[in-house]
């Protein structure tokens, strides 16, 4: 591998909007996971900051993430961020070198 691309941040939504998200966030993670380029794709909730959801892409290229920004599942996923109360949407892209083990 000769590096890739992350995709590190967070989004915000209310507690008691959690589990109403889930379902989208779970399509959004399938869709994006079963991509040619997608190296990881995954929401975690913060378990010390409740409604807090780490964000964390991987990805082979910028051409598989400037790909994945054209997808229908992505317009989806942003399409119901108002009914969901999705705020503070906070993500930045850096360029890894190769992997090594720790």
């Amino acid at each position: 591998m000769s590096g890739v691309i992350l995709v590190l941040g967070t989004i915000r939504l209310p507690v008691e909007n959690i589990e109403r998200a889930r379902p989208a966030m779970e399509a959004m993670m399938a869709a994006s996971r079963a991509e040619d380029g997608c190296i990881e794709y995954a929401y975690s909730y913060d378990l010390l900051d409740p409604g807090l959801i780490r964000v964390t892409e991987a990805w082979r290229d910028r051409e598989a993430l400037a790909a994945h920004f054209q997808t229908p599942h992505l317009a989806a996923w942003r399409a119901v961020f108002p009914d969901l109360s999705i705020t503070d949407r906070r993500l930045a892209l850096y360029e890894a070198g190769d992997p090594e083990p720790t």
